[in-house]
């Protein structure tokens, strides 16, 4: 009873985070190909600024392999300063480019010109209230997703599907955070107006239907719904739908 309470007060201040950010990274401005190699970022998941990276990773459709670098994590944070100088996060190394950058505006605007062809959308360009607000996001969620956490050793890099603004899917990449478990994020934004709401209760009444062609039919046509967060382990086999089972499971497969 007590986990649960503590798990929706959790997701309480998980709404009000994505409320702070204005609701960022849930709706897709244009899916565009996925590159022939995987984009790589090195991420603080309580960070605001990588918090507005992955929001543009979010409009884009854009898939990538987070390495997580909380504060005194030692799995990637010295990969990351042999990649680009230093550490400082977000850092974005993308093969197909031989791109290696920091500065979350510039990342921003790296991918919305290299992977759309086009501007900034202005709901994505930089504001001066922006660092201010992006804090008070970040400690609406009890900075979860700040420090590492004694974890155990990861084999193979897990899957993630999720989207930046959903409140559910951010409680699992702070956890993924705190025990530096790399994985590959599938993002899988809302694709049409329609589609906005809760998965089992959305604006649109009646049976959901995807947009065909899109990734999430592709999603529903081996799930037969569309719901995120879903975890997916290669290292175990486990394949989990709700954030309070999955953060279950990864603290008791990887937590220490």
């Amino acid at each position: 009873m007590i986990n649960a309470i503590t798990h929706n007060l959790n997701v309480l201040g998980s709404v009000t985070t994505s409320s702070l950010s204005a609701w960022r990274g849930c709706l897709v401005v244009r899916q565009v190909p996925q590159p022939a190699k995987p984009l790589v970022l090195f991420d603080i998941e309580a960070c605001p600024y990588c918090r507005r990276v992955r929001e543009a990773l979010t409009a884009l459709h854009l898939d990538v392999e987070i390495r997580p670098c909380p504060k005194g994590g030692r799995k990637f944070r010295s990969q990351a300063e042999a990649l680009g100088g230093k550490q400082q996060f977000p850092l974005l190394s993308d093969e197909n480019t031989g791109t290696v950058m920091y500065e979350s505006t510039d990342i921003v605007d790296y991918l919305f010109q290299t992977y759309a062809k086009r501007p900034v959308p202005k709901y994505y360009r930089s504001k001066v209230y922006q660092p201010a607000l992006g804090s008070l996001a970040s400690a609406a969620s009890v900075m979860r997703g700040l420090w590492a956490s004694p974890a155990k050793a990861v084999g193979q890099p897990l899957h993630l599907w999720s989207f930046e603004g959903s409140p559910y899917s951010r409680l699992v990449r702070e956890r993924l955070c705190e025990l530096e478990v790399p994985y590959t994020l599938h993002n899988l934004g809302k694709e049409h107006w329609t589609e906005v709401g809760p998965a089992k209760q959305r604006l649109k009444p009646g049976p959901y239907t995807p947009i065909p062609g899109g990734k999430r039919d592709e999603f529903f046509q081996i799930h037969k719904r569309v719901q995120v967060p879903y975890l997916e382990d290669p290292n175990t086999g486990e394949r989990l739908f709700e954030s309070a089972r999955i953060l279950k499971y990864l603290n008791s497969q990887y937590g220490n």
